[in-house]
């Protein structure tokens, strides 16, 4: 009719958030371009970082979370990852968990105001676990530990750890929300050229992160082979002290090894351990979305950071800002919709 107007309505999105470690930060830029641009997120799904950060948003904790994870440094980070040289997991990260607990204080998933799903890899169902209800510290923690690195946790009778295992990007849990459009927020985008460093937090301790990593490699290398004493084990979260580099008769090399090239320099366990995870999720994630794909792929290399980078929560909140603004663009989805 003349002289009358049909108010805009914001579209509803339903937002997957992927599996990636340190990369999950960019999650936060991600769901601060949304907000700012107008979109309603009208449910949110997560594996393992993304988990994380979609349970805090949905809980309205996202911006206490973001504030001490930018006032992180380096040697911040390594005090708060317990280290466990022995058990089904490197770090116990009870520290950060308890922060998290803190932060959400006894939350549960089906009182949020947003529809919320945190996956989770049963490993001796070998299937993913869906938590829609029950506390959501508890599915943030089953759905976060990522295998060899994060401890498992026991639940219900099950195993369950990391679920970027099954469902790097879960998709699938947002499917029966009334939403305008899907948004996919991947870690496992293609390599690129490295990211720009931002200054870190600055730490009291003044001992080089590179000297703590390389003697906690030496321990944990010492642990393993049974060649240890009690009597040596540092100050640093249990670290075993140097040990002289002739302590034991070098092994003598295969032949085979001849013909071998020699490692990347620093290339440790926990690397190869990452690297062998992120490409199984890689053709996992191409696989999902085959079968669910997004109105809007929001791609984050997988380069961008490392898996344990959790001081650089100012570069990754950058790119997740930068990479979801260019995919909107590309897209030209706009934020609100005639009715």
């Amino acid at each position: 009719m003349p002289g009358t107007s049909e108010a805009a309505k914001p579209l509803r999105v339903a937002l997957a958030l992927g599996s990636g470690g340190a990369r999950g930060y960019a999650h936060l830029g991600a769901l601060q371009v949304l907000r700012e641009r107008g979109f309603e997120i009208a449910s949110i799904a997560g594996s393992s970082m993304g988990a994380l950060v979609g349970g805090l948003y949905a809980a309205g904790r996202a911006d206490a979370f973001t504030e001490w994870a930018l006032s992180l440094g380096q040697v911040d980070v390594l005090r708060l990852l317990d280290l466990s040289f022995s058990g089904p997991g490197a770090i116990r990260a009870e520290k950060v968990f308890a922060r998290v607990s803190d932060l959400l204080d006894g939350v549960r998933i089906e009182e949020l105001p947003v529809p919320f799903t945190a996956v989770a890899t049963d490993l001796v169902g070998r299937r993913e676990v869906w938590f829609q209800h029950g506390p959501l510290d508890v599915a943030i923690r089953a759905s976060i530990a990522l295998p060899g690195i994060f401890t498992p946790v026991m639940l219900n009778g099950r195993l369950l750890v990391d679920g970027g295992l099954m469902d790097p990007i879960p998709i699938a849990p947002t499917a029966a929300v009334d939403a305008d459009l899907t948004i996919a927020v991947s870690l496992s985008g293609n390599p690129h050229e490295p990211v720009g460093r931002a200054a870190t937090a600055e730490s009291a301790d003044p001992r080089p992160v590179e000297e703590w990593r390389e003697r906690f490699r030496r321990g944990a290398a010492r642990i393993r082979d049974g060649d240890f004493d009690l009597a040596r084990i540092a100050s640093l979260g249990g670290v075993v002290g140097e040990g002289e580099p002739g302590d034991r008769p070098p092994l003598p090399a295969p032949a085979a090894e001849a013909v071998f090239e020699a490692l990347p320099a620093g290339l440790s366990k926990v690397d190869v351990m990452q690297q062998s995870l992120e490409a199984m999720q890689g053709m996992i994630t191409r696989y999902r979305l085959a079968g669910f794909p997004p109105d809007v792929l929001v791609s984050v290399p997988r380069d961008a950071a490392r898996t344990l980078d959790f001081h650089r929560a100012a570069d990754m909140i950058a790119l997740g800002r930068e990479r979801t603004a260019a995919a909107l663009d590309r897209a030209e989805v706009v934020a609100h919709r005639s009715r």
